[in-house]
């Protein structure tokens, strides 16, 4: 696999979305042509049909395949199975039809949420097996790893060139900020700044406050998937993230000092706090592609409550 990007055509899954858009920004800055780069919306390429993802990949050099259905810690206990099924469905035909067309890359996207409930901190891809998922999240991180089964298998029978990637929990600019189904960095974001617009004086926080999370800056996350998509071509999976954690209780404070907000905070103790502990290893993506991420929190969270105020409020 050649370093050079610029002459390929590249059919980017999800990339309208929040992580997709900035992943195809990094493309075109790299010299991809925009006539060669495919974006297929979900309204009118529905990737759970097989027919779709033929097209899809027709004429296409190197997928990136980003398109998901996720959601935060409710979401997924609320719809288990479609989440199961309309993951899983979409990454494993979509690879099928890729290497039926010849592409000669596929880049398939994991999740953090794949690794075992209690996994030693930090997270190194070699534990990724040793357990079954944190329950709630369990039945999307599956859905998201059997990709990694086909990546593997794919690779051994057919020599055919997939890599797969192991991001942490994102946040940035554009993040969905739906109270339903948003994660919890911009579900806090939207919380605590409708409780300061209305004047309300205490604001709910799910679980006890004690899990722990790390987190990586959007465009950060999108250079590291172009920079594998370039430099990678193993079948080892990677993780993509800042290496740095924070206790949930502290990022609710933290977000509710930068959003203004001056009420107190409850901690609603029959919510599931998710998997206990989640910080990735990063040393692996700095080896075999030169990833680092570069956004100091803090900075990447004004960034994030700067867009939601000019774009959301």
């Amino acid at each position: 696999m050649s370093n050079e990007l610029r002459n390929k055509r590249i059919l980017v899954t999800g990339g309208a979305g929040f992580l997709g858009s900035f992943v195809v920004e990094k493309l075109l800055e790299r010299g991809v042509k925009r006539e060669d780069l495919r974006i297929p919306r979900s309204r009118d390429c529905d990737l759970r049909k097989w027919e779709n993802c033929v097209k899809a990949v027709d004429d296409i050099d190197i997928v990136i395949h980003l398109a998901a259905r996720v959601g935060g810690i409710g979401f997924n206990m609320k719809y288990p199975a479609e989440l199961f099924y309309d993951n899983a469905v979409m990454g494993i035909q979509l690879m099928e039809a890729a290497r039926r067309a010849r592409v000669e890359k596929f880049v398939a996207v994991g999740t953090v949420c794949g690794y075992p409930k209690f996994t030693p901190v930090p997270f190194k891809e070699e534990d990724f097996w040793d357990g079954y998922p944190e329950e709630t999240n369990a039945p999307y991180g599956l859905s998201k790893k059997m990709l990694l089964v086909q990546a593997q298998s794919y690779r051994r029978q057919y020599g055919f060139n997939v890599i797969y990637l192991i991001p942490v929990n994102l946040y940035g600019p554009r993040d969905h900020f739906d109270p339903e189904d948003a994660h919890v960095i911009p579900a806090l974001i939207l919380k605590f700044s409708d409780a300061k617009r209305r004047g309300e004086k205490r604001v709910t926080a799910w679980g006890t406050g004690k899990a722990s999370r790390e987190f990586l800056y959007v465009e950060d996350a999108a250079e590291g998937i172009i920079l594998a998509t370039e430099r990678y071509d193993k079948d080892e999976p990677v993780n993509i993230g800042s290496g740095k954690e924070i206790i949930i209780r502290d990022l609710v404070y933290l977000i509710r000092d930068m959003t203004g907000y001056e009420g107190e905070v409850i901690w609603d103790t029959s919510r599931p706090d998710g998997q206990p502990k989640r910080m990735l290893d990063t040393s692996k993506a700095k080896l075999e592609f030169g990833f680092e991420a570069k956004t100091p929190f803090e900075m990447g969270l004004r960034k994030t409550i700067d867009w939601y105020r000019e774009n959301i409020l």
